[in-house]
């Protein structure tokens, strides 16, 4: 068995992130970002205009940041616009108003904020937000086309209710969100962009009446920490999720609740994929009869139920999967390699992940895991930890 070097394992701690804001009302939002980057452990500096000081208070990021937060008074002697740059990997400027987009687009270093951001030799992620016919403006598009084509990341906002009371185009994303764009861009490496990758999450429920089902524990996550590692590395990606509530930010999300109906989508979009990751609990049998009406137990004994089978998804798709990368999982509770090999043969997998889950912080419902990736060759890969960090060494592996 081979234990991989997981060099790349907690490459989202420690990193150096210099956070710019401007004055716009999702100002308010920025202390809760302070402190999704201080939970991964990151380093963060603050610039902010004298406007945004408007919407957020030095002394609360300094408070929550743990460092001094530079304004334009600060603009002196240490020029502070450079070396900030110097010291960061990233600039992230959330929010970033018309005004200061109009700034960065067309070289104006008229303050701190400005400046930094022409000193910048750095990536550079700009989040939008302000009113939606300022957002839809030609010149603000023009802008932010200007600022794209020079390798800037611009995030648009999303939709949403508004400050000026409209319901449009022009919310900066939550807090949560931006951490996941700041990390896409951070991510060591990008070797899935321009990749896509179809993904099954979660359990299917197996109907035997309008309010009972057959299903199991299956949380999804390992699912979704696979999404969002292909995700982290450039992919695109689709889920096809069963009955599950997902964290699906940057994924198109396809709903499913049975294995019939998570076998016709899987249909309907492989062949868009060149990644299939099959990583649902598909239930693999269903009530042979479906009751239209609640079964009632008054007057009745024993209640026998019968089971008829449901398709194999990985089975089937590895029929008709051509050069695609087809890649299954085993939950096992005993001969986990003899099982898990006979599994890649069997629906003609391109690789396996086994686990057993009646092991301790392992399996369902965990955030951890302990995984063997086996290949057509049978080499065995061992992985343990949290589930994204698996996730993201496996499809290093998988790329390799």
């Amino acid at each position: 068995m081979n234990n991989l070097n997981q060099q790349n394992k907690n490459w989202k701690s420690k990193r150096k992130i210099l956070l710019g804001i401007s004055g716009g009302i999702a100002a308010y939002k920025i202390p809760y970002l302070v402190r999704e980057i201080r939970k991964l452990n990151c380093e963060v500096e603050i610039i902010m205009t004298d406007s945004a000081k408007n919407f957020v208070t030095p002394m609360t990021l300094s408070t929550l940041s743990g460092r001094k937060v530079f304004t334009d008074s600060d603009f002196d002697f240490t020029i502070p616009h450079v070396n900030l740059t110097q010291w960061a990997e990233i600039f992230v400027v959330a929010p970033c108003t018309a005004n200061t987009l109009g700034k960065f687009a067309n070289g104006i270093s008229d303050n701190l904020l400005t400046s930094a951001f022409t000193a910048a030799n750095i990536p550079v992620i700009v989040f939008p937000a302000m009113n939606e016919n300022m957002f839809d403006n030609p010149s603000t598009q023009k802008n932010l086309e200007i600022l794209s084509k020079r390798g800037v990341t611009v995030v648009n906002p999303s939709y949403g209710d508004l400050a000026c009371g409209i319901s449009g185009r022009g919310r900066m994303p939550e807090p949560d969100e931006i951490m996941k764009e700041v990390l896409r861009v951070l991510s060591p490496v990008h070797d899935m962009a321009g990749k896509k990758v179809l993904i099954t999450a979660g359990p299917t429920h197996e109907y035997i009446d309008p309010v009972r089902y057959i299903s199991n524990p299956s949380s999804g996550k390992m699912g979704v920490a696979m999404a969002r590692s292909a995700w982290y590395r450039g992919a695109e990606i689709k889920i096809i999720a069963g009955s599950v509530e997902i964290d699906s930010y940057g994924f198109e999300v396809i709903k499913v609740k049975s294995a019939l109906e998570m076998f016709e989508a899987v249909k309907n979009n492989f062949e868009w994929a060149d990644y299939i990751v099959m990583a649902a609990a598909v239930g693999d049998y269903r009530a042979k009869e479906f009751h239209a009406h609640k079964i009632k137990r008054e007057g009745k004994g024993d209640f026998i139920l019968e089971l008829t089978q449901n398709p194999d998804i990985a089975a089937e798709i590895g029929k008709i999967k051509n050069d695609k990368i087809l890649i299954g999982f085993a939950a096992e509770t005993q001969n986990l390699i003899e099982n898990a090999v006979s599994k890649l043969e069997r629906k003609n997998l391109d690789y396996i992940l086994v686990n057993d889950v009646l092991a301790e912080n392992s399996g369902f419902q965990s955030d951890f895991n302990t995984l063997r990736l086996i290949d057509r060759d049978k080499n065995e890969f061992l992985f343990s930890g949290l589930k994204e960090d698996i996730a993201f060494e496996v499809l290093g592996n998988v790329i390799r």
